[in-house]
């Protein structure tokens, strides 16, 4: 049985790595739900497999399954496209949907005498707007459970791309998604002073940048993780608008006059480097969040979306002079925006063990 732990983890010295920081696994739900991808699921097993043959050169992917038929179906398409079945582990867990992002663990690690890694457990709603979220809310704990890692309980709702840390105690998150008092409200009256003591107690940070609004398009009312991404501990990029007449030009650059000037923890300043976005992309002339900006980092590769556009080779270009040490690759997602998210909403780092 696991064990929960009454103390805050930060108190013990655990913090959350950044996303670049050497990884046991990546966590992945291997999709299953049709109404994710209305008229366009046939694809997306594909593209997931495409997440996966990458991932697993270098790390183990732990994938969650409904069934022995879903595995096998799953373990098929892995096999045909050439996949590291080796360094992938099939769990039978069942799930409500496949964003694995922001209903599984969030790992926390501690260095020196004492290393290890451990769970700081957030609570999942279906982002206080779905009803079929009660599986996905049980997979953080069985998680934490199966591994036998200490699971710190935090008592709030926060999903995973709502957040993103540089690592050395810097937070960047929006007021959209954490602190409006009418939409989509994951824990009703904690203002911003309870959400940072949170940050503080469970994730070991100590500096929080709030940006205002999200992306057009972004189902979960204002993620992070499809608008502002650390890519060093003193740098990020903020998606930009190219047109005055975008929607998105407004809110991107009020965010990006909030960054300006900023610094990180110790008092270095912080970069902030422009990442642009695609054209448009609609569905029932509804516009998706397609950004560039949902990008995940693996052990030997930097994974990032795109959308047969222009934009997708300037994109990857920049991305790539900011990690030198691994490539950049894209991978098609234009099906997978469909489902309202893109590669970084399905995958959780698992971070390795530090050294002691």
């Amino acid at each position: 049985m696991v064990r929960k732990d009454v103390s805050a983890p930060a108190a013990q010295g655990y913090r959350l790595p950044a996303e670049w920081e050497p990884h046991a696994a990546t966590w992945i739900g291997w999709p299953h739900n049709t109404t994710d991808w209305p008229g366009k699921f046939a694809p997306i097993p594909w593209v997931y497999g495409e997440i996966v043959r990458k991932l697993a050169e270098s790390e183990v992917v732990h994938t969650l399954v409904e069934s022995i038929t879903h595995e096998n179906s799953a373990r098929r398409l892995l096999e045909r496209i050439g996949a590291n079945l080796d360094n992938v582990r099939f769990h039978r867990f069942a799930t409500d949907r496949g964003w694995t992002r922001d209903s599984g663990p969030a790992f926390v690690v501690r260095e020196g005498k004492a290393p290890g890694v451990a769970v700081s457990h957030f609570g999942f709603n279906g982002w206080a707007k779905y009803d079929d979220w009660k599986k996905d809310g049980k997979l953080a704990a069985w998680v934490a459970s199966r591994f036998r890692l200490p699971l710190f309980d935090s008592g709030i709702v926060l999903e995973g791309g709502a957040i993103d840390v540089n690592g050395r105690g810097t937070l960047v998150t929006t007021e959209e998604c954490l602190l409006d008092p009418d939409v989509q409200v994951r824990n009703p009256g904690l203002d911003r002073a309870g959400y940072e003591k949170v940050f503080r107690d469970f994730l070991g940070v100590t500096n929080v940048i709030w940006l205002g609004r999200g992306i057009a398009g972004d189902d979960t009312h204002g993620h992070v993780d499809d608008l502002c991404r650390f890519v060093s501990e003193r740098a990020v990029v903020l998606c930009a608008a190219g047109s005055p007449e975008d929607e998105n030009y407004a809110a991107l650059s009020e965010n990006r006059e909030r960054l300006q000037g900023l610094r990180v923890e110790g008092g270095g300043k912080l970069d902030v480097v422009a990442l642009p976005m695609p054209a448009p992309l609609l569905l029932d002339k509804r516009r998706l969040p397609a950004s560039y900006a949902n990008f995940y980092v693996g052990n030997s590769a930097v994974l990032v979306p795109t959308f047969n556009d222009p934009m997708d080779r300037i994109a990857l270009g920049i991305l790539g002079e900011l990690f030198r040490d691994r490539p950049v690759v894209g991978i098609h997602a234009v099906d997978l925006v469909w489902g309202l998210g893109t590669i970084h909403c399905l995958t959780r780092q698992q971070p390795r063990e530090p050294a002691s």
